[in-house]
């Protein structure tokens, strides 16, 4: 069979709705029809019909005074049947209350989807002033400490092809260049733990660590974030230290025995 022709099992018409699906996002949680028309490739009259069926199973719901669409309530409760259903979930929930705890900053389990980073939990600190952050949320991966956490303790491949998607610049401190960000991994990989400043968002600084599975491998990424006027650079070294330390605890949770981590690094 030729590379270039679709499997038979593969049925159109639900790849599409769920391209529809995966098109929204956290700065764009409403699209048009003529939107999405454009953007996904599809003609007008595919995406109405799509967003019709869509829309009769509650994943999406139409504003009929902008004629604009947006995620419903059914694509929330599939998110929380697969969250709850994480080991890795369930397991450093009470590790991330104690980090908010000890460190006094929001705490995050994050996990590498493809090439970016996502959220998959989130515990708030209690201050006033917090970072806004959201679950389910794509960063790039080489922009978050939990992202160049993940990308640390990856196979090659996958730092080559993170590289040969683009680096591009989200901040003047936005790692663009790919010699600094192989070096930073392998700093990484010494301290135990990564720290990203400024380089997603302005006024920020977050410091991550691994999780490992019960084989050893990094499965995960718990991190905490705040803004640069609490978590100064005399902390860093202190905050690094409790989230390694968390690391471990949530690692351990899973199964993970460090006496046998020279057999899987």
């Amino acid at each position: 069979m030729s590379k270039n022709k679709k499997s038979p099992q593969i049925l159109s018409s639900v790849r599409n709705s769920l391209r529809i699906l995966k098109s929204f996002s956290t700065f764009e949680p409403s699209k048009k029809v003529s939107e999405l028309s454009e953007s996904l490739g599809l003609a007008k009259s595919t995406v109405s019909r799509l967003l019709s069926t869509l829309a009769s199973e509650g994943f999406v719901i139409k504003d009929k005074k902008t004629n604009e669409y947006r995620l419903g309530l059914s694509v929330l409760t599939l998110g929380g049947i697969v969250t709850n259903n994480l080991e890795i979930h369930t397991e450093a929930a009470p590790v991330l209350n104690k980090l908010v705890n000890d460190t006094g900053e929001t705490a995050h389990l994050a996990i590498m989807d493809g090439l970016d980073t996502i959220y998959i939990h989130k515990e708030e600190c209690h201050h006033p002033v917090r970072i806004l952050t959201h679950v389910g949320r794509r960063n790039p991966s080489y922009s978050t400490s939990s992202g160049k956490v993940l990308l640390a303790y990856s196979e090659d491949d996958t730092v080559d092809k993170v590289i040969e998607n683009g680096l591009v610049a989200h901040t003047q401190n936005s790692i663009t260049n790919p010699d600094e960000l192989r070096n930073e991994l392998e700093v990484i990989r010494q301290k135990g733990y990564s720290v990203s400043t400024e380089e997603l968002t302005i006024g920020t600084r977050s410091v991550a660590a691994p999780i490992r599975d019960h084989t050893g491998k990094v499965v995960s990424a718990i991190t905490v974030v705040g803004p640069i006027q609490r978590m100064k650079d005399y902390k860093i070294p202190e905050i690094g230290r409790k989230v390694i330390e968390a690391g471990k605890d949530a690692s351990e949770r899973l199964g993970y025995d460090e006496r046998f981590v020279h057999r899987f690094t």
